[in-house]
């Protein structure tokens, strides 16, 4: 199994089902601006600069782990790292690790100063928090009540420049 950088219609629209399928994120309660994101994003990033997602798929040909990220919208070099999804049966085998290695390699190839993240307090975002630190992410903030009431978000902050 090897990272694959999303390249036609065909394989945007598979990603939008794995990001809506049940076993992409352990959180399903969705907000409705990340709906909009799973169905828009992956057709949106075959035409948008710097905006990219990459994917792995089992011996099936089924997409098992998604990443994304995005240049700032100031397009100065900051990149947002948006969702990461593992397929609950093919988690703890690296594939996050492995698309993160891909992801933080393109945004040091577009010459990116840092990479910015987010994702939600809760119990089952503990995992994402541990790999970010794992990864020389920083917590740089908390917005209270961000996604539903009594659901904050947590942002990590990771610089480049420095950190070749």
């Amino acid at each position: 199994m090897h990272v694959q950088e999303l390249a036609t219609e065909k394989d945007a629209l598979r990603i939008t089902d794995f990001y809506l399928s049940s076993d992409s994120f352990d959180d399903q309660r969705h907000t409705p601006g990340e709906l909009e994101h799973f169905r828009n994003a992956p057709m949106l990033s075959l035409t948008q600069r710097n905006h990219r997602h990459w994917f792995i798929e089992n011996e099936s040909g089924e997409i098992i782990a998604v990443t994304s990220c995005k240049e700032n919208e100031h397009q100065s070099g900051g990149f947002l790292w948006d969702y990461l999804a593992v397929h609950r049966e093919y988690r703890r085998h690296g594939f996050a690790k492995i698309l993160f290695q891909a992801l933080e390699t393109f945004a040091r190839l577009a010459e990116g100063r840092y990479i910015l993240t987010y994702t939600c307090d809760l119990p089952e975002y503990q995992p994402i928090q541990k790999m970010f630190r794992a990864n020389g992410f920083e917590l740089i903030g908390t917005y209270p009540n961000y996604y539903y009431e009594g659901e904050a978000r947590l942002a990590f902050y990771k610089p480049l420049l420095n950190n070749k």
